[in-house]
């Protein structure tokens, strides 16, 4: 009989082969493959005890065959909230219960439209967007001012989107209900030729109209009228308005470009001059939907240029342009003030107590600042040799209006960033989605969409497309935009919510992080469990927007963690090992990740929802363990039965390689108390008597650390030297046939280093 070192030393010296030889063995390979064609079928915890085989299987992978019979407590133990710490399984001392747990998953993911990191996400894009629009402008100018130059016909403009798009936001044209026949018309027209198209339909429409618009008013201010009546003057008048304002800007629109009448340009002509081109220019940038930089630039330049020649308070009011401009720059956009409130405050004497800027402003500092940056007398008017503002007047006037300018659009940003957020979190359906105007309308600038234009038939196909279908809807837009949409939330495809699609799932996540804080932790102090902490929240942050494999590794910190949670030293893992062993496709017995004797490789990246070309994708659904579940599962049967084979030979050998495989978990000698087999070997090593375990358990846990410092149990090289001291004096103990320190003294088999000689040489002493 081979002593146990010997035997324990042909095992393990080329472990991926004694791996491989054993789960090659028939009964093994069969129970394997049964194991890996039904777990999928299983989705409840009845199902799953009621299988004696897919049961049994999983309970000796975890050393738990002893307590197969417990299918009670089993269910206890599987049905217990991983993420309590005051679980039933959670509670229990012994580890192997909470190892067994985490390889199986009864509870749901969380199903919602969005997670933290999408929402935010999504949220920082807008935000982005929003900021850009000045440098959207930009370009789009650029590309209107060098496309304009060369267009030799109306119609290159009206079938090109960009510019047409251009066009319309300068002119107010409403391209969703626009007719192209009117707005070509309009481009040839001659605005001398008083019978054309232009003036013929909307010049004679605008006379016509503010005749109407001059009557109204002349009845309303005869006071002959009922409320009744007059409202409905009032709201005629409205709507006149509105229509002279679309006339008008037809009438724009054919003075700023120089087509003739079929559509061509006269020889040697552009289609806009230089003045017609900055004025296109400017109500292009003026017209769009937020107030950037240029515009409001624009329109300090338009005030500067126009105050001087004003003279009265109605002069100010009556252009729309200056009276927004004052009410921007002294934060006076509230919907009380009114035009008469500005004119009251323009005319006022702000020492006066009976005045109206105390008496009904409450002397307000905004009321007296408008004020004083005006000189208008109390009918309105100009006091001889006096100007609306001087020069320092209007210079802080103008900086009030560019430190104001854009408040109202990031006060309308915040407003629909937090109703977003909201409503966002109370989707359930895609239908939710489209009734959720804040939702949909932020979504889909975030991605440069318009949603006033898009088909709202086509987002929908979009949301429900499984992307990692390659002719789902959305693939095959070809548009990066409606995929990054898609991405954004989880639908399926019934239009449901579901979990998000993550580089690892909620639970995996969770199981890297509780394995990882203990792994760093254990033995520090509460410093290092705080920094230990810091770092597994950010990894779960970070893991939820890891798209690929590439931006997995290049984050150092990330790789760090979960080779620490599974109990590996990154120190000892060469540089471009890990980018193999996520290359390695695990279903291919001689992939690099499957040709490592540490399977705990293999089982990391079964962790992981990568494809094979390094992707994140929506995994297959699975029932109650995911793929990382399974490998592990296999993995420790396949280690289980090494051990309990050996142990028939000689129990000796299975204590060693127990040992050996718990070593780096044990964290405190209670650990080593809590396990027989543990225990064992430590007694066996430093010959204490049986008669120990009588003691109080405090006291032979002090007896314990007195012998071994557990933080070196992470060494490998001092826990073999440990197993070497176990097997000889187990042998001495168990009287073998062979002496295991003869046979490990002559060479035996295998070579013995220095290190193992001089462990020998200590039995006698104590030392290891």
């Amino acid at each position: 009989m081979l002593s146990t070192y010997t035997s324990y030393n042909i095992i393990t010296q080329d472990m991926l082969k004694t791996l491989n030889r054993k789960s090659e063995e028939t009964i093994n390979a069969r129970e394997a493959q049964y194991y890996r064609d039904n777990i999928g079928k299983v989705s409840t915890v009845d199902e799953f005890l009621g299988d004696y085989r897919l049961f049994n299987y999983a309970m000796k992978a975890y050393g738990l065959d002893d307590m197969a019979y417990a299918t009670a407590f089993m269910r206890q133990v599987l049905e217990s909230d991983l993420s309590d710490e005051n679980s039933f399984v959670n509670r229990l001392t012994d580890t192997r219960y909470r190892e067994f747990a985490q390889a199986f998953s009864f509870a749901e993911e969380t199903a919602v439209a969005q997670s933290d990191a999408q929402m935010d996400d999504i949220i920082g894009l807008y935000s982005a967007a929003m900021a850009n629009a000045g440098a959207v402008q930009t370009e789009e100018t650029r590309y209107y001012n060098i496309v304009v130059d060369s267009v030799t016909n109306v119609d290159q403009i009206l079938n090109n989107d960009r510019m047409r798009d251009y066009l319309f936001t300068a002119f107010n044209i409403d391209p969703d209900t626009y007719s192209r026949e009117m707005v070509r018309n309009s481009l040839t027209s001659d605005l001398d030729d008083p019978d054309s198209y232009v003036n013929t339909t909307f010049g004679a429409r605008i006379t016509e109209l503010s005749g109407l618009v001059q009557d109204a008013r002349a009845q309303i201010n005869s006071g002959n009228l009922s409320s009744t009546e007059k409202a409905s003057l009032e709201a005629k008048i409205t709507r006149w308005n509105s229509e002279i304002i679309s006339a008008g800007n037809y009438l724009a629109l054919a003075a700023a470009y120089e087509f003739s009448e079929d559509g061509t340009l006269p020889a040697g002509t552009l289609a806009q001059d230089a003045d017609q081109k900055a004025a296109t220019n400017e109500a292009y940038i003026i017209s769009a939907p937020r107030m950037t930089s240029a515009g409001a630039l624009l329109n300090r330049a338009y005030f500067e240029e126009a105050i001087p020649s004003i003279t009265t308070v109605e002069e100010l009011l009556a252009d729309s342009r200056l009276e927004e401009y004052i009410r921007t720059a002294f934060d006076l956009n509230d919907v009380t003030v009114v035009d008469a409130t500005l004119k009251n405050i323009l005319t006022d004497d702000p020492d006066d107590p009976a005045g109206y800027i105390q008496t009904f402003g409450g002397n307000d500092p905004r009321y007296i600042a408008l004020n004083k940056a005006f000189n208008f007398q109390a009918d309105g008017t100009l006091a001889a040799g006096d100007t609306a503002q001087t020069a320092t007047q209007t210079s802080s006037t103008g900086s009030g209006y560019m430190s104001r300018y854009n408040d109202e659009d990031d006060e309308a940003d915040e407003k629909l960033i937090g109703r977003y957020k909201i409503e966002a979190n109370a989707i359930e359906t895609v239908d939710d989605f489209f009734a959720s105007v804040n939702v949909y309308d932020l979504a889909l600038q975030a991605f440069g969409l318009d949603p006033d234009s898009e088909s709202t038939y086509r987002i929908k196909q979009v949301l429900l497309s499984d992307l990692n279908d390659p002719k789902s809807y959305a693939n095959r837009l070809g548009d990066e935009r409606y995929i990054e949409l898609a991405k954004a939330f989880n639908f399926d495809a019934d239009g449901n919510i579901e979990p998000p699609t993550l580089a690892q799932s909620e639970a995996e996540i969770q199981v890297v992080n509780r394995a990882y804080i203990t792994a760093v932790s254990r033995f520090g102090t509460a410093e290092d469990k705080e920094e230990a902490e810091e770092e597994a929240s950010y990894y779960a942050a970070q893991m939820q927007s890891i798209e690929t494999v590439e931006e997995f590794l290049a984050d150092e910190r990330l790789v760090n963690v979960i080779l620490q949670a599974n109990g590996i030293d990154p120190e000892t893992v060469p540089e471009g090992f890990m980018k193999q062993i996520f290359a390695s496709d695990l279903d291919d017995p001689q992939s690099f990740a499957n040709q490592q004797a540490e399977r705990r490789y293999r089982a990391m990246v079964a962790s992981f929802n990568f494809n094979a070309d390094g992707l994140v994708e929506r995994p297959e659904e699975t029932a109650i363990q995911s793929r990382r579940g399974i490998y592990q599962t296999i993995d420790n049967y396949v280690r289980q039965a090494i051990e309990s084979d050996e142990g028939v030979q000689n129990p000796g050998v299975r204590l060693a390689l127990y040992f050996e495989r718990k070593a780096p978990t044990i964290s405190s000698a209670y650990d080593i108390l809590a396990d027989d087999a543990l225990y064992e070997v430590f007694k066996t090593s430093f010959s204490i008597s049986d008669e120990v375990g009588n003691a109080d358990i405090d006291a032979q846990a002090e007896m314990i650390k007195r012998q071994i410092n557990i933080e070196d149990l992470q060494d490998p090289e001092y826990v073999k030297k440990m197993i070497v001291r176990f097997s000889v004096l187990y042998d001495l103990e168990n009287n073998t046939q062979t002496s295991s320190a003869l046979t490990i003294l002559a060479g035996g088999t295998q070579s013995i280093s220095a290190d193992t000689l001089m462990s020998l040489s200590q039995l006698r002493t104590g030392g290891i």
